[in-house]
């Protein structure tokens, strides 16, 4: 099984469609058999969707995402386990146990009807929404 891990400096990164890469692992079982970086180059939740399918992923462990891309990826045949933080590595030894589970509070509900439309991920927005949907933008 391969999975990719949004990242940025070790750290799950919070936000799919902008992450500037992925750690991507091979799984055997419970066994990470190899582990690399690779830089993104391009963002947007369909260029990352591209991406992804185009190296084999079977799943993707990311912070926040939206619904429209969590819907992409399922269509795709690629799992999603969203509302994760903290180290990447240690994301990717849970995941290769069995014990890292989809978490609602991951799915950004500003990117798809939610009234938040400046695209800025900060509290300088001003929007409600932002900080307060789950998806790791405070």
């Amino acid at each position: 099984m391969k999975v990719a891990v949004t990242y940025d400096e070790g750290e799950i990164f919070q936000h799919f469609g902008k992450t500037p890469a992925f750690l991507f692992a091979e799984i055997e079982g419970k066994k990470i058999v190899s582990q690399t970086v690779e830089q993104t180059g391009e963002s947007g939740h369909s260029a990352l969707f591209g991406f992804l399918k185009s190296r084999g992923v079977d799943a993707v462990v990311c912070g926040g995402i939206g619904q429209g891309a969590r819907d992409a990826l399922s269509s795709g045949g690629i799992s999603v386990i969203a509302g994760q933080s903290g180290s990447a590595e240690a994301a990717l030894a849970f995941f290769a146990n069995g014990d890292l589970k989809d978490s609602p509070a991951g799915t950004c509900s500003h990117h798809h009807g939610g009234g938040h439309q400046c695209s800025r991920h900060d509290d300088s927005c001003g929007s409600s929404t932002c900080g307060s949907s789950g998806c790791g933008h405070n």
